[in-house]
């Protein structure tokens, strides 16, 4: 068996990084509290053994909310992750993962040493085998079962002191589209239809920006154990001054359907697509959480949205004013914020203004409007694989804020944000745990760059070269070949005209030498003659 091979079933078969993994959804690691599972390196607890990191009480930031959210001690995710786990690996060094037993973002190698930096790259600038390897890898985590995690399906207060655990298996993509449902979802109060709506840990506050860094990470990270292509990255899309959705083709993320504008081109694999999570006030309405089930076929009908809503898409001018804000957040520190980078960013402010405005959905919640469909709504947005193109692009623009204004971690709220949106406070619902505060610094130190943001020289080999060096090495056998075969017909050319002149110059020759007179007598014929031996 081939080393990359043996590398995929390796990197496929070990524990990796989201909530809920596996080894933590027993009945007996629910009643204790502990999640610490055995790294199967070294056979011990969090990898201890090997120094790798240690079983730990979880420690929660007790610093005030905001006044979004007024209740306590009602929704599971109320200080992460303490109402399931409050024991859980602390990982040391570059060393990451609920058993400790992966790398750190940006490290590789069995010991986690090798420091590498990975470059996200624009869509259209993908050679077409890397644009076909990304169809084809979304399309894989769709149909392929998460081996190491599984979502929740009730509330913990339902599981009988998690004596009867509520738990059921989900697809590798759709174990994100759940995780962004459940982030969002409104908060059940007891009773149908009994929920609190403004409850959001991952947007409309200070969170957004890193939470979706993270997000974007951990896929990034899964699809490369699925596949065992560690050289991958997420491409984005620069919709900057588009017109219309560019990456809507059959060759990409699909086109509209002939038959129906809502549904996606029969010509497409994503036409075949079902999504979860979908309908959230009828889970409301039973007191229950998104399931996983699949609800219908994936809906998109970019631009026949409400104009009012969205006049526009976002332009090259719209951003470069959001990036002139420079202060990250401001006044609630929700999405009434006024001059705030992460509100304009958002969508919930005019980028022209920075005030923050109503009845209509900008920058980045334009997008999501725009596509008319499963990504226009925020608990099932994640079931459009555009979401992952368009967040990406997000990603940078938090980029270039960060390089440009070089803020320092203090300018993150400490306290007083929304529930959830404070400095140290557990991402929900991710496991290992991550702090919102850790994440407000630049990708350089997580790993991973944009090809636009690159200096010139490095965009040139990201853009240009190196597409062409992979479509070379592609195809270089058959090069190789075909100037091998030049080379040859070109000799066999060369050796027959050689042989022809040769055997007609023998001729003449022979003509000139064997008469005893001259061999014309006129001028004009011994022009001729003397132009022809000569020759």
């Amino acid at each position: 068996m081939s080393l990359p091979l043996l590398l995929f079933f390796f990197q496929f078969l070990s524990p990796s990084l989201q909530q809920f993994p596996r080894p933590c959804t027993t009945p007996d690691v629910l009643r204790s509290k502990r999640c610490c599972p055995v790294w199967p390196g070294d056979g011990s607890v969090c990898g201890s053994l090997s120094g790798r990191g240690f079983c730990q009480d979880v420690t929660v930031s007790d610093l005030p909310n905001g006044p979004q959210y007024p209740h306590s001690g009602l929704d599971d995710r109320e200080q992460w992750p303490l109402v399931f786990y409050n024991q859980t690996c602390q990982c040391a060094g570059n060393y990451m993962g609920f058993d400790c037993g992966e790398c750190k973002f940006g490290y590789f190698g069995a010991n986690c040493g090798e420091r590498r930096e990975s470059v996200r790259k624009n869509i259209f600038q993908l050679s077409v085998s890397e644009r076909q390897r990304f169809i084809s890898y979304l399309n894989l985590a769709k149909t392929t079962v998460s081996p190491d995690y599984m979502i929740v399906t009730g509330v913990y207060s339902q599981m009988n002191n998690g004596s009867t655990p509520m738990f059921t298996n989900i697809s590798v993509y759709d174990l994100f589209v759940w995780m962004h449902y459940y982030v969002s979802r409104d908060a059940l109060l007891g009773g149908p239809g009994n929920v609190w709506a403004d409850i959001d840990f991952a947007h409309e506050s200070a969170a957004f920006l890193p939470w979706h860094r993270v997000y974007l990470l951990f896929w990034e990270h899964e699809i490369r154990k699925l596949t065992g292509d560690f050289n991958f990255t997420i491409p984005y899309w620069d919709w900057r001054d588009a017109q219309d959705c560019q990456v809507c083709t059959d060759e990409l993320m699909g086109a509209r359907s002939p038959l129906n504008p809502n549904l996606i081109s029969p010509s497409s694999v994503f036409s075949s697509w079902k999504v979860i999570c979908s309908q959230p006030e009828d889970y409301n309405q039973r007191e229950v959480l998104c399931d996983g089930s699949p609800e219908g076929p994936l809906l998109r009908n970019p631009g026949n949205h409400d104009p009012n809503r969205v006049p526009r898409l976002p332009t090259s001018a719209d951003v470069e004013s959001v990036l002139s804000l420079t202060e990250y957040e401001t006044g609630l520190m929700d999405r009434s914020a006024n001059m705030s980078f992460r509100n304009a960013l958002e969508g919930f402010a005019s980028p022209e203004t920075g005030l923050a405005v109503t009845g209509q959905s900008l920058m980045h919640n334009s997008l999501h409007v725009f596509m008319n469909g499963s990504m226009s709504s925020v608990q099932g947005s994640a079931n459009d694989p555009i979401f992952l193109l368009h967040h990406a692009f997000i990603d940078s623009i938090f980029e270039q804020w960060l390089r440009r204004h070089q803020p320092p971690r203090t300018h993150y709220p400490t306290a007083n944000a929304p529930i959830g949106h404070n400095d140290g406070f557990y991402m929900v619902p991710f496991i290992p745990l991550y702090r919102n505060g850790d994440y407000f610094l630049s990708t350089k130190a997580l790993g991973y760059e944009y090809a636009y943001l690159q200096d010139p020289s490095q965009r040139f080999v990201q853009e240009f070269l190196t597409p062409y060096l992979e479509q070379a090495q592609q195809i270089w056998r058959w090069l190789l070949a075909a100037g091998l075969l030049g080379a040859a017909v070109a000799g066999i050319i060369a050796t027959i005209i050689t042989e022809a002149c040769r055997r007609r110059l023998k001729r003449r020759k022979s003509s000139a030498y064997g008469e005893r007179q001259p061999l014309l007598n006129s001028s004009e014929e011994e022009g001729s003659t003397s132009y022809q031996t000569t020759l």
